[in-house]
């Protein structure tokens, strides 16, 4: 037998990717009923909160420190990876931050789930993403922890060679960079049912 057959599948990896493309299909339908109200209503207005700019950056950022963190942890050069996954871990704080800013924006133009058909497309989205970076930063949280944790060149290492240890960063970094492509799909989508 060929060595990829004989080689150990692993399960949460797979996992990870179910749950992705269970999160894509949610999304898709939301995206689909949206579509379907605008057919039927084209005077729907779609707020785009200021903020939400602020959040697209912040995401950004953190997917190219989180896969610089990637390379540092390969490359055993510990000081930087702790450095940039801190960045992210920080980055993605302020994506969260920018979102709540963004629905105080929001209301404070009175634009509720209950008297506005486009801002509440824009309140279920950005919340429906919101729940699955809060799932990334929990993620992001235990990596920080783990990379302050061990301190020293040789527990560093020592971390870093552990097949689960690396696991986890993977998938981690697999997870985040899903939720910031899931964000610029929807910013992008916004912007262009908003113009």
């Amino acid at each position: 037998m060929s060595n990829s057959l004989t080689k150990r599948r692993e399960p949460l990896q797979f996992m990870l990717y179910l749950s992705i493309l269970g999160s894509g299909l949610l999304f898709f339908f939301v995206l689909f009923v949206f579509v379907k109200r605008k057919f039927d209503n084209e005077g729907l207005f779609v707020p785009i909160p200021n903020a939400f700019w602020i959040s697209t950056a912040a995401i950004i950022l953190s997917s190219g420190t989180l896969a610089a963190a990637k390379h540092f942890f390969k490359e055993e050069k510990f000081d930087d990876y702790r450095l940039t996954v801190a960045v992210t871990f920080g980055l993605g704080v302020i994506f969260l931050a920018s979102q709540a800013w963004g629905w105080q924006e929001m209301l404070g133009q009175n634009i509720r789930l209950d008297n506005n058909t486009g801002g509440s497309f824009v309140y279920v989205l950005s919340g429906l993403h919101l729940a699955h970076t809060f799932g990334g930063i929990l993620a992001l949280l235990v990596v920080v922890y783990d990379a302050f944790r061990n301190k020293s060149y040789v527990d560093s290492f020592v971390y870093s060679v552990n097949p689960p240890n690396q696991l986890r960063l993977k998938l981690t970094s697999i997870y985040w960079h899903f939720v910031d492509i899931l964000w610029l799909i929807l910013f992008v989508f916004l912007l262009y049912h908003a113009a």
